[in-house]
């Protein structure tokens, strides 16, 4: 699926969890850490796919370890299946959870995941 019918699937998820969801897309690692920065304050979760600063982003890492709220990560591919030094990530010990290989429903997973992180419900 393209990120756009992603982002489509999980607006639809989102209105009947009664969730708001802001999405961002950069390249850019210092763009993705302006944002979390300037945007934490009035968020209540993150989920967040890495991409390959799930291995480099030091900085990405270093600003998720400031937020407060729960962090999800996610990969649409296992990436315990893929080369070795994809195993490793900078993001997992910051984040509550990481969903892996589950294709383009790893975010569907994350969504449901966060909501009952942030209404306390279920049992993680």
């Amino acid at each position: 699926k393209s990120l756009n019918e992603i982002q489509s699937d999980l607006d639809k998820l989102s209105k009947n969890l009664g969730a708001e969801l802001e999405f961002y897309q950069s390249n850019t690692e210092g763009s993705i850490v302006d944002f979390i920065q300037s945007n934490s304050s009035k968020a209540h979760g993150l989920i967040i796919n890495p991409g390959a600063l799930t291995h480099y982003g030091l900085s990405l890492a270093d600003a998720l370890m400031d937020l407060q709220i729960p962090i999800v990560e996610v990969h649409l591919s296992n990436i315990f299946t893929r080369e070795p030094f994809r195993h490793h990530s900078y993001v997992s010990p910051v984040a509550k959870g990481v969903i892996c290989g589950f294709g383009s429903n790893s975010y569907v997973l994350a969504l449901n995941a966060i909501k009952k992180l942030i209404s306390k419900e279920g049992d993680f």
